[in-house]
Order: structure tokens, then sequence, then C-alpha cells
């Protein structure tokens, strides 16, 4: 290789290699995320640090719990919660960025329950009165906002009084449904979203809960306002809003976002 070949690969390898690392240096956004999204957010992620080149960091857990966390000055990025109404608490307090709030799906409620179980779910959720059904796992409704759903959903069926000591309740949907995947529950009322996951599309069946018994789970992002990277959290919910990013979302059970005024 001559010299001046070698000059000229230095020259277009420079600005590659300077780009490359100055995204090295850089601290990696933090992503603050509803358990529901567990299965499917890690692969929008990859992507978006692909095309980025920048680090993504995901924390999973109940909405209302980051919803506190970042009113005490948690340090994320962003906030992908899983009831719209927390990210609109902290614009209101202006804990978010101005005009950054996105509502990127609605998620859907399943009854949930293991092939060996021998509950047959086809009777909806008035297979939890059953004498076979012994604990029926939700996330906590107190922070959840999964749990509030399957609340109301009971409710609705007039089946609360007679199943609400069956409730195990898990810190968040994603412990709800490690809880019925497990067996310590023989029913779970969980997120579609999960019940799509492989590992237990291949361990049970679910039903899905009309949408009908339960207010609507309006999930939605915004940047925090304590956030030091707000231009890279400002292109990481462009990038949810991409068609490719919608239709893995699609594909793990998101419905689209109801249009405004219905």
């Amino acid at each position: 290789m001559t010299k001046t070949l070698r000059l000229a690969l230095a020259l277009i390898c420079l600005p590659i290699c300077l780009a490359a690392a100055r995204a090295a240096s850089e601290p990696p956004l933090t992503v603050a995320a509803a358990s529901d999204l567990q299965a499917v957010l890690p692969a929008i992620a990859a992507r978006f640090e692909k095309t980025s080149g920048h680090e993504v960091r995901l924390t999973f857990g109940s909405s209302g719990n980051f919803y506190t966390q970042i009113q005490n000055g948690a340090p994320f990025d962003v906030f992908l919660s899983a009831d719209i109404d927390y990210p609109r608490r902290l614009a209101q307090a202006k804990q978010a960025e101005p005009g950054s709030l996105y509502e990127y799906a609605t998620g859907r409620l399943v009854l949930w329950t293991r092939n060996d179980s021998g509950v047959d779910l086809r009777g909806g959720l008035a297979v939890l009165a059953g004498a076979n059904v012994h604990r029926v796992a939700i996330a906590n409704p107190d922070h959840a906002p999964y749990g509030r759903a399957a609340v109301a959903a009971v409710r609705h069926e007039q089946l609360y009084d007679r199943v609400q000591a069956k409730f195990v309740r898990g810190e968040n949907i994603s412990q709800a449904a490690q809880f019925a995947q497990s067996g310590n529950a023989e029913v779970g009322i969980l997120a579609l979203s999960l019940a799509l996951s492989p590992a237990m599309k291949s361990a049970g069946t679910y039903e899905e809960i009309p949408d009908s018994l339960h207010p609507p789970i309006e999930q939605a992002a915004i940047i925090v306002s304590a956030s030091q990277q707000k231009t890279l959290a400002a292109r990481f919910i462009e990038f949810l809003k991409r068609s490719e990013s919608v239709r893995q979302l699609q594909a793990y059970g998101f419905a689209l976002p109801r249009p405004a005024g219905r």
C-alpha cells in the first residue's frame, strides 16, 4: 500500500472514527420502560443503537414506581409509561420536556394459563371464580396500569367480591407473568405483549379480555426535563414513530393509539 493510499484511507476513516469515539465516550441513554415492553423494546433499542451509534440502557418496572422515582430526581432520560396519565402529570409539573409527550400504543389485557393447568379460559373472566382456580396473578393496581385494568375488568363482570381473595399481586406486570408462568398462580391477568413472548407462548395459552370491560391502557413516552441528553432522547422517541418500530409493537399485540376524541 502506497503512502498516498494510506493517507487517503486515513482521511476517509477519520470522521467515522471520531464519531464512533465520541459516541463511545458519551453516557448511555437511560430509558425507564413499562414492564409490558420487556419482550419487544430490546429489539427496538438494538436497532436504534445500530443506526445512532449510541448505547441505550433499559430499565423495566411499573409505571407508577417510575413516576415517583422521576419526581424524586431519578436520572432517566426517557420514560415509556403504560399509563398516559403519568407523563401528563410530569409535564404539568414541568418535569418533562414541553411538547415531548408521544402516545406510542394502547395495551391489551388477556387471561393466561399454563398448558398443564387444566383451566379452560374460553369461559372468560368467569373462570376465575371456579374451584380449580386458587390463585390469580395480577400486577399491583396501586402503581401498575395493567393491575388497575385487571381490577376494573373483574369489577365490570361483578366478580370482584368472589375472586379478590385469590389475587397474587406482582410488583409489575412482568412479575405477575412470572407468577403465572411458574405455576404459583393458575391464571394470570396479563399484558398481551407478554403472552406473545416466545417463552410464554410456548408454555401456555391465552384469551383476550374485551377492551370494553376496562378503561383503555393508553401508553405514552416523554423526555425527562432533567435529562442531560435531550437531543438524543428526542431522536429515540422519533425512532419509536418509525414504521419498523410501530410494526414491531403491533407484532407483540399493541394497538395503535386511539384517535383523539374517541
